[in-house]
């Protein structure tokens, strides 16, 4: 029996999430599997990967085959580089101690990278939400200021209808600066 290790599609329409299951090869996809060991939602930044790796890492050294979207699953957590170095200590090349170093920086790197990728997508919302509130505060203040500027129209046509009509002859103030010559 060929033993593969895949992605079971659960959740409703455009919500995807997968379940990441041990299954005979000639299984439907959602059909009938022999063990969950985890589940991945691709849906959030950065995708959701939660694994029981040493069940992979056990059906891996048993001879299970991932599918390549379950390979690079298991390469992003480590497994596949556990099995790497753990294939080494059997054929002698490397010590059980040295692989377990390896591992650990290797994992080690890796958090920290995860760790500030998530601070970057965090930083990029907060900046455009920053973004966003500046520019929906000049539009109110544009806004402010337009209707101000017609109220204030308003309120001067009102007081000039208000007012009588002035007479067409100059007011005796009026009168003599008008006749003052023009140096």
């Amino acid at each position: 029996m060929a033993v593969k290790i895949r992605l079971a599609r659960r959740g409703r329409k455009k919500l995807a999430k997968f379940d990441v299951v041990v299954t005979d090869s000639r299984s439907p996809r959602d059909g009938k599997f022999i063990e969950k060991i985890g589940t991945y939602d691709p849906l959030t930044i950065p995708a959701t990967i939660k694994l029981d790796e040493d069940r992979a890492f056990a059906w891996l050294m048993n001879g299970a085959q991932p599918s390549d979207t379950v390979k690079a699953m298991l390469s992003y957590r480590g497994v596949m580089l556990k099995r790497h170095l753990q294939i080494g200590v059997v054929k002698g090349a490397i010590s059980q101690e040295q692989a377990d170093q390896k591992l650990a920086e290797w994992k080690s790197q890796k958090e920290q990278k995860i760790e500030s990728k998530k601070e970057n997508v965090s930083k990029t919302k907060q900046e455009a939400a920053k973004a966003r509130k500046e520019a929906e505060s000049k539009i109110r203040e544009a806004r402010a200021e337009a209707i101000r500027k017609k109220a204030e129209a308003a309120a001067a046509a009102a007081e000039a209808a208000a007012q009588p009509a002035a007479p067409a002859e100059a007011t005796p103030e009026q009168a003599p600066a008008a006749e003052e010559p023009q140096a």
